[in-house]
């Protein structure tokens, strides 16, 4: 179900409830507090990327887009035509070869892949960060009543996952969701 074609289609077809249009209230004040601007960031799961539209505004260049599906890609391109066109990259996560990330910024990927994926988007996430690498972002804090795509999960579970690739993992209720999401958000930071 979850393939690259499921993908390709939701966002040809604009199925894509789970966009919030801009980014999201907490990685943005999250780096609005980053001086260094030439981390190297990775966005997997990128969709339209409106994180990266915001970071690469103010200042951040390093930034790399992976996403399954090719038509988030070409519309973040056609709308930011002075993105480096290499930086966009049409690929399953699980396959990257890139590597040495300082940062992977986690905004609606991780609850979008099957739950049985999870052990390997971690152990996968931890191969590409650097040794000092931080993983950051957004999970869902609860369990979801739908079938998903989202799926939600809890803490405890999500720190079956992680514990065993980070060694410093901060993950608690994100008090300054958007709307939508308030009250069912995990801010994570975990660091290699």
């Amino acid at each position: 179900m979850l393939s690259k074609d499921y993908w390709q289609n939701r966002y040809q077809e604009d199925r894509t409830g789970w966009d919030a249009g801009q980014i999201t209230t907490p990685i943005k004040e999250y780096f609005d507090n980053v001086d260094h601007k030439q981390l190297k960031l990775l966005i997997p799961g990128c969709g339209n990327a409106h994180e990266a539209a915001y970071l690469f505004q103010q200042g951040f260049k390093n930034i790399y887009l992976c996403d399954w599906a090719q038509a988030p890609l070409d519309s973040f391109a056609a709308e930011h035509p002075n993105f480096p066109k290499e930086q966009l990259i049409c690929a399953n996560f699980f396959d990257l070869e890139l590597g040495a990330f300082d940062v992977i910024i986690e905004q609606t990927f991780f609850c979008a892949i099957d739950p049985s994926l999870r052990s390997n988007y971690a152990k996968k996430a931890a191969s590409l960060l650097k040794d000092s690498g931080i993983l950051v972002g957004l999970l869902f804090g609860k369990e979801l009543d739908l079938e998903g795509p989202p799926f939600g999960g809890t803490k405890a579970e999500y720190l079956t996952y992680f514990t065993p690739y980070f060694s410093s993992i901060q993950m608690e209720p994100c008090t300054n969701s958007i709307r939508p999401r308030l009250g069912s958000e995990l801010f994570i930071e975990l660091r290699k």
